[in-house]
């Protein structure tokens, strides 16, 4: 646990009563739980508005913990930070098990990314060459090798890369955990919506529910996923650029006679599209993910299911075997660069904890640290700073909170 310190406060904050908190979470998502567990712990008083706390896309989210095979050119700057939280992962869950008293479905398993066909191939190659470049460690592999990993791979696998580092946790039980952990540390939740921020002397100053309670607050901090760029009263040039993209996850159960059907994470690229297979302890497998850019439809459709089971079929055959016991889409919260938008805004009293993207169950025991640093001494730590809201405005100061 982080050393409790003295909250930082603002010098025009708004007077402390009985009912107004030191921070405001707005979401219940992973985000905004991690945030509020560790404000909790420096020794604010924490408030979480959310209907439905530890929902949102952790629900479908796969928990893949892949820094080295998520890496994308162009995105080496957030890499430190996937690295970052990545490092932090073993003593968090360790921490966060202890706190809650339960299993989160942690498995250092390690990831095989393999191609099925030439193009897939120099893909991979060039991956390989880029993490390498990067000082990342992952070793290719023919596609031999590939099948004496994972003997239920395909045949026509033309090689792969084993990533050691790159682990999972089931995203299901680290909110279900996170839900836990608040609420022994004394974080109090309003199952509702918000639906404005309250604004008074230019100062974020806390939100009006959607049944009209109006909470109070020293901090908000606004952490809602793709609603994250909604919330009415929120000033236009400190709303966040986030928009929602629609990812479609099928989840199947592997029968105690097929056990063990993988071993690891395997993903590749199936006919230009992505497709990945999670394999849990407990005998789920997770398959995934479209994405798409559909706004807020959230529809389970015939061909997402037809697509993922097919690229899914190639990779690994005996996959149609399976019960199928999931479909379900959810809304990845996206920003412009991919990346998340982290710290105080231009409006004194209002931090963002969104954007995260695909990086989200990753980015968790991160941005916990950095929204819990930032409320305490109201600067951002060193490693945070690329990833400041306002990257995305000229128009945009950095603040203090």
């Amino acid at each position: 646990m982080s050393p409790t310190r003295t909250p930082a406060r603002s010098s025009d904050a708004p007077p402390s009563d009985a009912r107004a908190s030191d921070v405001l979470v707005i979401g219940g998502g992973i985000i905004g739980l991690v945030t509020a567990w560790r404000a909790a712990q420096r020794g604010f008083t924490v408030t979480v508005v959310d209907p439905e706390p530890g929902g949102g896309a952790a629900r479908v989210a796969a928990g893949m913990l892949a820094a080295v095979t998520e890496l994308h050119y162009g995105e080496q700057t957030l890499l430190g930070l996937n690295l970052a939280s990545a490092r932090r992962y073993p003593d968090f869950v360790a921490e966060l098990t202890e706190a809650s008293g339960q299993d989160l479905g942690y498995r250092r398993c390690g990831t095989l990314a393999v191609a099925m066909d030439a193009d897939d191939r120099a893909h991979l190659r060039e991956l390989h060459a880029l993490q390498h470049r990067s000082g990342l460690e992952s070793e290719w592999l023919s596609g031999r090798e590939c099948r004496r990993l994972e003997p239920m791979l395909a045949p026509g696998v033309r090689g792969g890369l084993r990533v050691d580092g790159d682990h999972q946790i089931d995203p299901r039980r680290l909110a279900k955990a996170l839900v836990t952990a608040c609420e022994r540390a004394g974080v109090e939740f309003h199952r509702t919506w918000a639906e404005r921020l309250t604004v008074t002397g230019d100062r974020a100053a806390g939100v009006v529910t959607s049944g009209g309670e109006q909470l109070a607050a020293g901090h908000v901090v606004l952490a809602a996923g793709s609603h994250s760029g909604e919330l009415a009263g929120v000033p236009d040039d400190v709303l966040p650029p986030v928009r929602p993209v629609k990812g479609q996850v099928l989840r199947l159960t592997v029968p105690k006679r097929y056990a063990p059907f993988l071993s690891r994470t395997v993903r590749a690229v199936v006919r230009g599209s992505q497709v990945y297979l999670v394999p849990r302890e407990n005998g789920e497998l997770v398959v995934g993910a479209t994405s798409e850019e559909l706004g807020w439809d959230t529809t389970v459709t015939a061909g997402g299911v037809y697509e993922l089971l097919r690229d899914a079929h190639e990779l690994v055959p005996g996959i149609t075997e399976l019960p199928l016991t999931e479909t379900r889409a959810g809304l990845r919260p996206g920003s412009p660069d991919n990346a998340p938008l982290l710290g105080p805004t231009a409006l004194d009293g209002l931090l963002l904890a969104t954007g995260h993207y695909r990086n989200g169950v990753l980015l968790t025991p991160v941005t916990g640290d950095v929204m819990a640093h930032v409320l305490t001494t109201g600067e951002l730590p060193e490693e945070a700073r690329p990833f400041t809201p306002g990257r995305f405005s000229t128009a945009l100061t950095e603040q203090t909170v």
